[in-house]
């Protein structure tokens, strides 16, 4: 008993009752809680002539007695079952898993999910680009290198280094990933390390690579941002201009409008069918356009995508330039079943400087100035960032013509406003049922948390403007607006329309365009219409919901990438040139197609 090890246990060390019976008893290893054979052994070696000098040597010890030693093995073989039940139960339920993963795998559409699948041939290599990227940062070094070794008349070490520049990028090429590198690229990047190499021997010093490197930094920013304005001022160009088959058309259609006499017929029918202009009981819509295939694709999708077509009535208003092109358009190609009429802007005589604020404002020798003033800056230079306010758009009497309505129209009671860059998906009829609450102009909301409210387009710091109106109210969009022109007249709103134009003559209150006085000449007088009726964004935003976009009665590609330029988004395109009329010879004559 002297010689038992650390491992080995004693039952109830502590005080034991005086008067306990002594007997034979059994000392317990820790390792056979462990093992059931240790137990045995243990067992085997009960000692049934305990001496005195034992019992003198451990008073205070108490060993087990084989009751209790049966009683452990059991709770062992317990234990033991019990664990190899759940090891069993563990295997089921993993093999139930495995199961269920290759059923579910089985009813992939494989033709889908390949696109976002990790086991494509894109994930093979995280670093598809790496040898790209070191012959990129090569050409940074070296460049560094040479400048360096030019300041320091190292010739022919710069020399030498601006060649391996010039293999770096002619290896390179146009190559976006390691893939599309030549087999040499490997070699050139190593033969351009070896040359780095040379130049970090002989021309390294820390402090003037840093200055170099923050000399080249600073000179790619200014190239950054110069790139920048160059994009913005050409996309603006482009924006403005009016394509070569677009004015091909207009030319095409125009002289044979006049060739063939249809001038003179076309006024005798237009009597024949005037009540339906006037007809109040009718759908009508005002398209205010001088570009004739963009008109051609509002009326397509409005009329085909109608129920009841010959309910429908088209009032177009164009200029003097495009008029006959327009009239002959719409009469070798107008839908069958509806209304179209097509006006000259000229012949509103009533649309006169005298009585229209904007129209004497665009005379002005100011703002004649500010757009035609050969010393005004028109590119990349400070004035710049107003370049879109110099659209030609905002010459134009087209763009104003909205705000007199119920002049043009004097015997409709409402009228739905379509802009030229829009497509319709859905049948428009349900529009005139919806109850306004009195309000004048029906419209979608574009405000979403901070973004598209008064203050983006009005000049808050103005107090005119401050005093007036909420920074915080939301806006709203033209290109689809249903208006009340009975309330319209009632309330005045070409008067207030004029009040504020008159106002802005000096252009402190807001920039140029139609928007800003249309939200405030229909400040607490707009009906926010759901959303579905009219989504925006598609001549802009390339990142738009797809489900939004094809659950939408109305599409606008408002912005610069209209569906007519080359500047169109692609994946946007198909929903507008599915209403262009290809076959149509003079689009085929012009050079127009998909």
């Amino acid at each position: 008993m002297g010689d038992l090890s650390t491992s080995w246990v004693f039952e109830n060390p502590a005080n034991q009752v005086s008067g306990r019976k002594k007997g034979p008893q059994l000392v317990i290893p820790r390792d056979s809680f462990q093992n059931d054979t240790g137990i045995e052994d243990n067992a085997s070696h009960s000692t049934t002539n305990q001496t005195d000098e034992s019992e003198n040597q451990f008073p205070n010890v108490e060993f087990a007695s084989p009751a209790k030693l049966k009683r452990q093995v059991l709770r062992q073989e317990r234990r033991g079952q019990r664990t190899l039940e759940l090891i069993q139960q563990e295997k089921e339920t993993d093999e139930q898993m495995q199961e269920a993963a290759i059923e579910k795998s089985m009813s992939f559409e494989n033709s889908v999910i390949g696109k976002y699948s990790i086991w494509r041939r894109d994930y093979e290599s995280p670093n598809a680009d790496a040898i790209l990227k070191l012959m990129r940062d090569q050409i940074i070094m070296a460049k560094a290198y040479a400048n360096i070794a030019k300041s320091k008349n190292v010739t022919n070490l710069y020399v030498f280094l601006m060649q391996q520049c010039g293999e770096n990028q002619r290896v390179i090429g146009k190559a976006t990933s390691d893939a599309d590198l030549p087999s040499s690229a490997l070699d050139q990047a190593k033969a351009m390390g070896h040359a780095l190499s040379l130049a970090k021997d002989e021309l390294y010093d820390c402090h003037e690579l840093a200055k170099k490197f923050r000399a080249m930094l600073q000179s790619t920013e200014r190239k950054v941002d110069g790139l920048k304005k160059k994009g913005t001022f050409l996309i603006q160009l482009a924006a403005k201009t009016f394509p070569k088959p677009l004015h091909c058309l207009s030319l095409q259609l125009a002289a044979d409008y006049f060739i063939l006499g249809f001038n003179e017929e076309d006024a005798v029918k237009e009597d024949a069918i005037r009540k339906k202009f006037e007809d109040p009981s009718l759908y009508h819509y005002a398209i205010f356009s001088d570009n004739v295939l963009a008109t051609s694709v509002v009326v397509n999708s409005t009329v085909l995508n109608a129920k009841e077509p010959q309910k429908h009535v088209f009032h177009i208003v164009t200029d003097k330039l495009n008029f006959a092109a327009m009239k002959m358009w719409f009469r070798i190609s107008a839908p069958a079943d509806a209304t179209i009429q097509v006006e000259n802007i000229n012949d509103f005589k009533w649309l006169n400087s005298s009585y229209c604020s904007v129209l004497r404002q665009l005379e002005s020798a100011r703002l004649k100035e500010y757009y035609f003033k050969a010393n005004h800056p028109s590119s990349i230079s400070a004035g710049a960032d107003n370049l879109k306010y110099r659209n030609p758009k905002y010459l134009s009497m087209l763009n104003h013509l909205r705000f007199y309505l119920p002049e043009v129209y004097p015997k409709l009671e409402k009228i739905l406003f379509l802009d030229d860059d829009i497509v319709v998906q859905k049948d428009l009829a349900p529009l005139w049922e919806i109850d306004m609450q009195g309000k004048v102009n029906g419209a979608v909301e574009t405000c979403k948390e901070s973004f598209h409210r008064f203050d983006k387009y009005l000049n808050f710091s103005n107090p005119k403007i401050s005093e007036n109106f909420e920074a915080s109210a939301c806006g709203w969009a033209f290109g689809m607006n249903m208006f009340d022109l009975k309330e319209w007249r009632k309330r005045n709103i070409t008067g207030i329309y004029h009040y504020w134009q008159d106002m802005n003559e000096d252009r402190t209150l807001w920039k140029l365009g139609s928007l800003p006085p249309g939200l405030i000449t229909f400040y607490n007088l707009t009906y926010a219409m759901e959303r579905s009726w009219h989504v925006l964004g598609l001549g802009y935003d390339p990142a738009l919901n797809q489900t939004a976009i094809e659950n939408a009665a109305v599409v606008h590609y408002n912005g610069n990438y209209k569906p007519w330029l080359g500047l169109a988004f692609a994946k946007y395109k198909p929903y507008w040139s599915k209403y262009v009329e290809y076959d149509n010879p003079y689009l085929r004559r012009c050079d127009i197609n998909e």
